[in-house]
């Protein structure tokens, strides 16, 4: 539900004027002497339904080490929420943004209380070992934050370890490792056990290490850790299944349900330090990491090691003007754009394939997880794309590699070596045919056998997210009385079917990309044009005759019809034939005024619309992945000032400097992405056509590196409040009449100047100066 009261203002406020002057860019835009990177609030997205976690990582790293308030319920996916009020303990792993929870493995809870081995509740924290907090601090790389039984807690990373550092008042303490921590939610009910096989083993070194498989929403996925504490305890408990404590002397426990408690006679004095090292392969990887990446106890000297590379990573992209609440948001969106996919490999190179098998990368290469794609793959990636085209290219090339290995294809949602099969589609495929279009290498070629499969046999294994591909190939749609979320998946699969044409024709699988360049044509084949919308269709070929947009399916609870979507939003999910749509349409006319209805229409939704349709502007949806291109649709139909007015609202309305600062869950990173690419003046309305299209840039100058010591500088100028529209545009000092501009051109470096007014201008209203769509200019 939509529950802040920012979120229900936005859904009772309609586009004023969209044709016209806009409101809404509050305060007075400074401008700075020079472009500089922003300090980022990490505690941006952590209120309202961001999902994001303040803790202490790395850019894309393993160890993501952070403190956890919740496991249970939709607010805690990512373990934390401001608002919880009382801290569990600090946990090793975590998703940031995501609408599904899991990781928070390795609990350690440091402590001056007595010993209780649950947490409690967060309503009577006081029954568990929940603690309250204050003085809170969280910085890249390196989070602080004093607990009430007097501990002072101090947490950072490597790329594959986590460091603790705890200052204990004097006096007896203990440190408790609850390796039975996890996301528990309803779902998972009758499910057998969330986590099972897990043991627990204190070596004669002092190392302790576990492992145990986790079964939630990556089911069956492992983690082994190798842990060392900085002084020894004077005594050390272990509990299993039921919290039965282990015989006294016991240095091993096995079950379902293993904990171990570390009590210090005198905890006061130096503090204790613990470092964590992490696998998902086996206990030697974690004690490699632990050897190699952690070798003392130099806790000030990791947390500066951190500081360095995030000053590195957020240092791409600087910007100055603008006010200093969008600075802070344009760093925190960097920061957040830059937690995942994370780092999958051990030491040694290994890492658990889609096929559950242990496999070797290549020297110099890296395996990751958490690849959220239905949602990055269209902005996140792009942005990686420019900003940082080496980590792209890694990237790249391990999605090649886990496309062939992958029992079924081309990666969905994969999470820790499991294919969880989330959301619909396959859009791996989208980031690989991107990625050939800019011209990154990579082996395409060995992806292109699944790749294929996926797109052509019948019989290759299907998952949640690629049902009813037998109806899509025979009647050109997904019939809604055969397969939920139909309308959605015909034109997502469309989609796919584009970018896979894309990678059979770099690969010379000439007819098949013919083929498929004509099936990605399907989306039509779900619209009504005799009242253009998207509509359920059945088998026999007739259209749902109760429709209305509003409704979120024709058999609702059965199932739905759109993926997090309606009947308005999913009408103009397709990206990649914006001039066949417009045709399907009737025209430029009548697809701009159907837009002006998107935007301008009523926010109401039906009472089972699920939570992720959030951030309404009349029935647009800005916190939620279907629709965040569609602001930018209004330039293909000659009417980009449109474009421009709602790009300007949407930056300054959607987003805020503080936790509930991300309108919907930031979806590792997506969220993010799309303030980046629309705040520097730009967006990959068609990520596989590698162009983007011009918007309204909200900072006066900004300044990227775009790889090879090259720099992209992108100027507003007469950028203010009411000044959203552009005027002209030069590039490297000529004058720029298209309303686009290729990657390839952006990655070479140069200067980006926009004009900018308070009023419409022509620029780029000509046929002439519209971005291409399905491979053609409309001029």
């Amino acid at each position: 539900m939509i529950t802040t009261n920012r979120r229900q203002l936005l859904v009772t406020t309609g586009l004023v004027a969209i044709g016209g002057a806009i409101s809404g860019c509050s305060g007075t835009m400074s401008r700075g002497p020079s472009p500089t990177p922003g300090k980022p609030d990490l505690f941006v997205g952590t209120g309202g339904h961001g999902h994001t976690f303040p803790g202490a990582s790395l850019p894309f790293g393993m160890a993501q080490l952070s403190p956890d308030t919740n496991t249970h319920g939709w607010d805690a996916c990512s373990g934390y929420h401001q608002k919880d009020g009382s801290i569990m303990g600090f946990s090793h792993t975590h998703l940031s943004g995501t609408g599904i929870g899991d990781m928070l493995d390795v609990l350690v809870v440091p402590t001056r209380q007595e010993l209780k081995l649950s947490p409690g509740s967060i309503e009577n924290p006081d029954e568990g070992y929940r603690q309250r907090y204050s003085e809170e601090q969280a910085e890249p790389g390196y989070y602080r934050v004093k607990l009430e039984s007097g501990v002072l807690a101090e947490l950072t990373v490597t790329e594959r370890c986590g460091m603790h550092r705890y200052h204990f008042a004097k006096g007896p303490g203990h440190i408790l490792i609850d390796f039975a921590h996890a996301i528990e939610d309803d779902w998972d009910k009758g499910k057998g056990n969330v986590v099972e096989d897990a043991s627990l083993t204190l070596g004669d070194d002092g190392m302790l290490t576990g492992s145990r498989q986790v079964n939630r929403w990556a089911r069956g996925r492992h983690i082994h850790f190798a842990m060392q504490l900085s002084r020894k305890p004077d005594r050390v408990q272990f509990f299993g299944d039921g919290d039965k404590a282990a015989h006294d002397g016991a240095a091993a426990i096995k079950g379902n349900s293993t904990k171990v408690a570390l009590f210090f006679d005198e905890a006061g004095g130096e503090p204790i330090l613990i470092k964590t090292g992490l696998s998902a392969v086996d206990l030697k990887g974690a004690r490699d990491a632990l050897a190699a990446e952690v070798p003392g106890w130099d806790f000030d000297g990791a947390a500066k090691a951190a500081r360095a590379t995030w000053a590195k990573a957020l240092g791409s992209v600087r910007v100055s003007g603008g006010t200093e609440a969008q600075r802070t948001i344009m760093a925190s969106a960097l920061y957040h754009a830059q937690l995942a996919p994370t780092l999958f490999t051990d030491r040694d190179g290994r890492y658990v394939g889609l096929d559950r098998e242990v496999h070797q990368a290549p020297r110099g290469e890296e395996a990751f997880s958490t690849y959220s794609l239905w949602d990055t793959y269209r902005a996140l990636h792009p942005l990686l794309t420019l900003i940082d085209p080496e980590r792209a290219a890694l990237l790249t090339r391990d999605l090649c590699r886990q496309t062939a290995e992958s029992p079924v294809g081309p990666p969905v949602w994969p999470l820790q070596g499991v294919e969880t099969g989330t959301m619909i589609g396959w859009h791996a495929v989208s980031v690989l045919a991107e990625a050939h279009a800019k011209g990154i290498a990579a082996d395409y070629a060995a992806a292109w056998p699944n790749i294929r499969r996926r797109a052509f046999d019948r019989d290759f294994k299907d998952i949640d997210s690629t049902l009813g591909r037998g109806l899509y190939y025979d009647l050109g749609y997904i019939p809604c009385d055969e397969v939920w979320e139909s309308v959605s998946r015909t034109q997502e699969y469309a989609y796919d079917d584009w970018a896979m044409a894309h990678i059979a024709e770099a690969v010379g699988a000439t007819a098949d990309a013919a083929a498929l360049r004509k099936r990605s044509q399907n989306y039509r084949n779900v619209i009504d044009p005799s009242i253009g919308f998207a509509r359920p269709r059945f088998k026999d070929g007739s259209w749902w005759k109760e429709y209305d947009p509003i409704q979120i399916g024709h058999d609702v609870p059965k199932w739905r019809d759109y993926t997090e979507a309606n009947g308005w939003q999913a009408t103009f999910l397709n990206q990649h034939d914006l001039y066949g749509l417009i045709e399907h349409f009737g025209g430029d006319a009548a697809f701009e005024k159907q837009l002006d209805a998107l935007f301008n229409g009523p926010s109401t939704l039906p009472d089972n619309a699920p939570p992720d349709i959030s951030g309404l502007v009349g029935q647009y949806a800005h916190g939620n992945e279907p629709d965040q291109h569609v602001a930018y649709l209004y330039t293909y139909c000659g009417a980009p000032h449109k474009t421009q007015a709602m790009v300007r609202r949407l930056l300054t309305e959607m987003y805020k400097a503080d936790p509930d600062g991300v309108i919907g869950n930031d979806d590792c990173g997506q969220m993010s992405a799309w303030f980046i690419l629309s705040a520097l003046g730009f967006y990959p309305v068609d990520p596989v056509s590698a162009v983007y299209v011009f918007g309204s840039p909200l900072f006066d100058v900004a300044e990227m590196d775009v790889g090879g010591g090259k720099t992209l500088t992108v100027r507003a100028e007469g950028n203010a409040p009411g000044n959203p529209y552009i005027q002209s545009v030069r590039w490297n000092g000529a004058p720029w009449t298209r309303n686009w501009i290729a990657h390839a051109d952006l990655a070479k470096g140069g200067e980006l100047v926009f004009e900018m007014g308070p009023k419409p201008s022509s620029f780029g209203s000509a046929k002439a100066d519209r971005p291409p769509s399905f491979g053609r200019d409309v001029g």
